[in-house]
């Protein structure tokens, strides 16, 4: 028999963010978090996405074994405000037993249909920014520190509960060899020109901190017509400044901004700290900061975390000029490998300006959809 308990004490909240530690094991794929990280974005003090959001933690037990998670999330900016009567889900693990992933989906239901809503839709977080989606290929792939892996019988738990495809998401990857500048270089100062645009780049943290706001405001407008797109709240962008900033290289931001100096493109990319998280298994201290350290100095992966580019210079070639930046700082440092995030499958706007740099698709993850 499965019983499923909402977690209330800190104690219990711990156990739900290391249940996943137990069923990916000596996996060579699963990148575990940082288990106090994991706990920070939980916490209502600390995370300000609980403004707008209102959110519930269960464990599933087997005879009294823990073997099932999942957190059951309402955006109201998403209810409320776009109309969206969606009842959220993530951090949804579970081991392979049907009876397991029934009942906390069951638990998820009720609480959706509690509140009136008319769908449920997961795995997904809180905002845009959260990890997304359950990895349907690519389980022989290295995961990334904001990506969620899974074992591959969750699609099927999905399927035989009655779920359908709701998002597809691509995460792509492409040698940085691959990369000829001469499909950028002479473009980008043409650009330049022609809009009297300019790069903005760093070389300290402390230069980027005035920049981040902006930045957050053309993500907002950038993404905004995006489906399930909810904005960044200015509490959120203080939040996000503060957990990631020091762990992006200076070198890695670049921005492109106009006469003005209002900003019309950016770009974050990070060092994969995918190996690093693993040799942590978990914890900071005493030695996994020295491994996360050393990721953000000597890694040869890098990440695009984030594009964005402001909807008045989209297709208008924008995007050359930030790869312009990126081709100097990324021969200085040896760069092997460019990894791309997981994007909307029906976003062929950002797949058309990677198109020259031969980009292969090397997973494929989703969101599910249920009517309540």
């Amino acid at each position: 028999m499965i019983t499923v308990k909402e977690i209330i004490t800190k104690k219990d909240l711990k156990q739900f963010v290391k249940f996943p530690f137990s069923i990916y094991k000596n996996n060579l794929y699963w990148v575990p978090p940082i288990i106090s990280e994991e706990l920070a974005i939980f916490d209502k003090e600390k995370n300000p996405a609980f403004d707008t959001a209102d959110a519930r933690f269960f464990l599933a037990y087997k005879n009294n074994t823990i073997v099932g998670r999942v957190a059951a999330i309402i955006n109201h900016t998403e209810v409320n405000e776009q109309g969206l009567k969606k009842m959220r889900f993530g951090w949804f693990d579970f081991i392979d037993d049907v009876s397991v992933s029934e009942a906390l989906l069951t638990k998820i239901q009720e609480i959706g249909a509690a509140h009136n809503l008319e769908y449920m839709e997961g795995p997904v977080g809180f905002s845009n920014l959260d990890k997304v989606g359950v990895l349907t290929e690519g389980f022989d792939k290295l995961g990334t520190m904001i990506t969620w892996y899974n074992h591959s019988y969750y699609q099927k738990h999905f399927e035989a509960h009655g779920f359908v495809k709701e998002k597809e998401y691509l995460e792509w990857r492409f040698p940085f060899k691959n990369v000829n500048p001469d499909s950028f270089q002479k473009a980008q100062a043409l650009i330049k020109r022609r809009y009297q645009l300019k790069s903005i780049n760093f070389t300290s943290t402390k230069q980027i901190l005035p920049y981040v706001d902006s930045m957050f405001d053309l993500f907002n407008e950038s993404y905004s017509s995006l489906s399930s797109f909810v904005p960044i709240s200015d509490k959120q962008k203080k939040y996000f400044k503060e957990k990631y900033i020091n762990f992006i290289d200076p070198e890695y931001i670049t921005y492109v901004a106009d006469k003005d100096d209002n900003l019309v493109g950016f770009a974050v990319v990070l060092p994969s700290f995918s190996k690093a998280l693993q040799k942590a298994k978990g914890k900071l201290f005493p030695f996994g900061i020295f491994h996360m350290l050393k990721a953000k100095k000597y890694s040869k992966d890098i990440i695009f975390y984030l594009i964005g580019i402001h909807p008045d210079y989209q297709n208008k070639g924008v995007h050359a000029v930030i790869f312009n930046d990126y081709y100097e700082a990324f021969t200085k440092k040896g760069i092997k490998n460019c990894i791309r995030t997981p994007e909307l499958e029906d976003n062929v706007a950002i797949r058309q300006i990677w198109k020259h740099f031969d980009p292969k698709i090397v997973k494929r993850r989703r969101t599910y959809r249920k009517n309540l």
